[in-house]
């Protein structure tokens, strides 16, 4: 029986990260999880596509968008189950525990439960506790973010209609979608907290805070993505 997981790591000029995260996955690999590593790339110039052949990893082209990239990730895996990372996501030792477990229990089954991971930030102090509490609480009330990691059965992604390309809130629109379908993972996702840093805590959270209540008001995705110069498929 083939390793049931496709993993899906959209990148753009993330070499100084994607050695880490792809570290990270090894343990998957001797558990027997791990089918496949598709790296889905947005024009990466520095040595991102270097690392990602080292590592044997499917490599996907295209233009940079992270919801376009993981999407055309997603369309090239065969795995039963994917697992959707960003590429300066490291899964704390131990995930793939977790993931057995989960895809053993009540998740199991090509149209289980999708599921993601408690977020942590590397480096963050005391504001990157609060801010990753608050993350993992609205993940519990159903709205997890791409830095926790989505791991979901392919057959249930597909029902719902695949993996939104947009040029910002993929993440959120597809926990939408699984909506009431997604359960928490014993494991953690530890991400890199240097966005935060550049910008200021508080000022990156308003904003985070400010481009969700706008697309939850309707906002278009590719306006609020031009608004802000948002740069996506980045790690």
């Amino acid at each position: 029986m083939r390793a049931p997981i496709s993993i899906v790591i959209p990148t753009l000029n993330a070499a100084a990260e994607l050695g880490p995260c792809l570290a990270a996955l090894t343990e998957g690999l001797q558990a027997g999880l791990i089918r496949e590593l598709i790296v889905s790339d947005g024009g990466s110039g520095d040595g991102t596509l270097a690392l990602a052949e080292a590592a044997g990893a499917v490599v996907v082209s295209g233009a940079p968008g992270r919801g376009a990239q993981v999407a055309r990730g997603v369309a090239a895996a065969g795995g039963a189950w994917l697992l959707i990372l960003h590429a300066d996501t490291r899964l704390a030792p131990g995930w793939s525990a977790a993931v057995s477990a989960h895809l053993a229990g009540p998740s199991a089954g090509d149209l289980g439960r999708a599921g993601w991971f408690r977020l942590r930030f590397r480096g963050g102090g005391v504001p990157g506790r609060i801010v990753a509490g608050w993350a993992n609480l609205r993940a519990r009330l159903g709205l997890p973010y791409g830095d926790q990691g989505l791991l979901v059965p392919a057959a249930l992604l597909a029902r719902v209609g695949g993996y939104p390309a947009l040029p910002l809130m993929e993440d959120v629109a597809v926990a939408r979608l699984l909506r009431g379908q997604m359960a928490p993972l014993a494991s953690v996702a530890e991400t890199s907290a240097a966005r935060y840093l550049a910008e200021g805590w508080l000022r990156r959270g308003a904003r985070n805070l400010w481009l969700l209540a706008r697309y939850l008001a309707g906002a278009d995705p590719a306006r609020l993505a031009r608004e802000y110069g948002v740069k996506r498929g980045r790690p």
